[in-house]
C-alpha cells in the first residue's frame, strides 16, 4: 500500500502526476502534530503534507500511519473543493482505493467541468489499472482543456504547478509518439 504512494512521490516513470509537498516540520519525537486547534481544512492539509513528505523520504511507516488520519480529516471537512478532492484522490489511489479515487475524479469534473485535476486523477487511476485507453483519454482531455483552464489562474493550479507540468509533458509525449486519440 505505502509502496504505491512512495512510487508516486519519488517520481517513478509510471507516475508523472507527482504531488507537491508544502514544507512541514515533523515532530522530533515522531508523534503526530498537535492539530487540535486547527480548522478541519488545516488539519487535512497538514496531514496530507505529512504523508507526502514521508513518502518522498521513503518513510513507509509514517505513510501507513498518517494516511488514515488524513482521510479521516478529509471526511470531516464541511466544504470540499477540487484541491481537497485531488489530495484525497491521490491518497486513495496510492493506498489501493482505485475506484474511490476515480469517483473523486468524476466529482471534480462534475462540479468544475474541465478542471485539470479531474484528468490528472483519471490518468493516475488509469495507470494503476494499466488501462492505456483510459490513460490516453485522460491525456487528450487534459490537453484539450489545458490552455483555457490555466488562463483561469486557479490558486490550486499554482500550488500544483509541477504535477500539472509533469502530466502535460507525459500527455504531449504520448501524443507525439502516436498514442492517444
Amino acid at each position: 500500500m505505502a509502496v504505491l504512494l512512495i512510487m508516486l512521490a519519488r517520481g517513478s516513470p509510471n507516475a508523472s502526476a507527482q504531488p507537491e509537498v508544502a514544507a512541514v516540520q515533523p515532530a522530533d519525537d515522531g508523534l503526530p502534530p498537535d492539530i487540535s486547534s486547527m480548522s478541519p481544512r488545516e488539519r487535512f492539509n497538514r496531514l496530507y503534507n505529512r504523508v507526502m513528505q514521508a513518502a518522498q523520504s521513503g518513510d513507509e511507516t509514517s505513510v501507513s500511519r498518517f494516511t488514515p488520519m488524513a482521510l479521516q480529516a478529509y471526511a470531516q471537512l464541511d466544504t470540499v473543493d477540487a484541491d481537497a478532492r485531488y489530495h484525497a484522490a491521490l491518497l486513495k489511489a496510492h493506498t489501493g482505493e482505485i475506484d474511490a479515487s476515480g469517483a473523486l475524479a468524476d466529482s471534480i469534473l462534475a462540479r468544475d467541468p474541465g478542471h485539470l485535476f479531474g484528468y490528472v486523477v483519471r490518468g493516475t487511476v488509469a495507470r494503476f489499472k494499466k488501462d492505456q485507453k483510459a490513460l490516453d483519454q485522460a491525456y487528450a482531455a487534459f490537453l484539450k482543456r489545458y490552455d483555457a483552464e490555466t488562463k483561469l489562474n486557479r490558486p490550486e493550479y499554482a500550488e500544483h504547478r509541477t504535477s500539472l507540468d509533469d502530466f502535460r509533458r507525459a500527455a504531449a509525449a504520448t501524443r507525439r509518439s502516436g498514442g492517444g486519440p
